[in-house]
């Protein structure tokens, strides 16, 4: 059972004492240290941010250009399905590991571009205090600190009361992340409440073709397909925009994209907040299978912002 296991720092799951009645996992183990908001204020992590709540905490920093916008994104999908319980019943924390150029000012802006709600904080502080709080949640490693951009896109998820803690893939689908979410934390009751009234009321699952799986696991964070702009453009009718030669190139490589100042992929740069689709590092078999998805839909990615943030599905487009 989860509540039997407990975190016990950088990343290290052990076998601890049941978690109801005298949980480890408290003031005695997190740091208090101080961290700054996006906007502006100054908040104690332990005192704060932990103590009698419910969270998801993940580590970002507004400069990367592979998985965080990604996880950003999909936190973002995940946060309206719970809709008013974040903040209430559930607390959002995203902490940098940036502080030098991640100021308050810089994470309301990324805040904003990504629609990041009430009941989320953006925090930032000094880089030995979340150095520190980073061992503490096990979301720390020396790999990660070696190559900042290559971090696994992990949160850290905990019922600070009942001393519950579980790690989760912050790009797994949304709406299966926001169940997790409500079912660890909150409970059957308060996950049916949040999520519809019964499993019979769900639509069937459908079968996992290629291209499906990968527009939804890469790119529906940030684009839809004939239901309007999102993070990026609609993708309905894209194919017919776009010649399936640049598709291919923007999907595989829409960094390098960038650095080549491609004309249309500056273009939707600028259109879209300048939010950056990620290299999602696809092979060709996989922009093909999008790219016919897209093409059967009467859509083709448009080359852009595509989901970069995060979310959950796979393929950028």
């Amino acid at each position: 059972m989860l509540a039997t296991w407990g975190l016990l720092g950088a990343g290290t799951w052990l076998p601890g004492a049941p978690a109801l009645g005298g949980q480890p996992w408290g003031a005695g183990y997190f740091p208090n240290v101080p961290l700054t908001t996006q906007d502006g204020e100054t908040v104690r992590f332990y005192d704060d941010l932990l103590k009698g709540k419910s969270v998801v905490i993940n580590m970002i920093y507004t400069h990367c250009k592979d998985t965080c916008p990604l996880s950003t994104a999909n936190l973002a999908r995940v946060q309206g399905l719970l809709g008013d319980q974040v903040g209430k019943d559930i607390h959002f924390y995203s902490i940098s590991v940036d502080p030098e150029r991640d100021t308050p000012e810089v994470l309301k802006a990324y805040a904003q571009k990504f629609h990041a709600g009430p009941g989320w904080l953006f925090l930032t502080g000094k880089r030995e205090d979340i150095t520190l709080v980073q061992k503490k949640l096990g979301l720390w490693s020396n790999t990660d600190a070696i190559d900042p951009d290559g971090h696994l896109s992990s949160l850290m998820v905990g019922n600070e009361p009942t001393g519950q803690w579980m790690r989760q893939s912050s790009v797994d689908n949304p709406r299966f992340l926001a169940t997790k979410l409500t079912t660890f934390l909150l409970g059957w009751k308060k996950q049916r409440e949040a999520m519809g009234p019964s499993y019979a009321s769900a639509p069937p699952i459908e079968n996992p073709e290629a291209g499906r799986f990968l527009f939804r696991s890469a790119c529906s964070a940030c684009h839809t397909i004939g239901q309007g702009e999102a993070l990026g453009p609609d993708l309905q009718g894209v194919t017919k925009r776009r010649s399936k030669d640049w598709l291919r190139r923007f999907i595989k490589a829409p960094d390098q994209m960038l650095e080549q100042k491609d004309p249309t992929a500056m273009e939707l740069f600028v259109r879209y907040n300048q939010v950056r689709m990620p290299n999602l590092r696809l092979g060709d078999e996989d922009v093909e299978a999008l790219i016919h998805y897209l093409e059967q839909q009467g859509a083709t990615p448009s080359g852009q912002a595509e989901p970069q943030p995060t979310p959950p599905p796979p393929g950028g487009g």
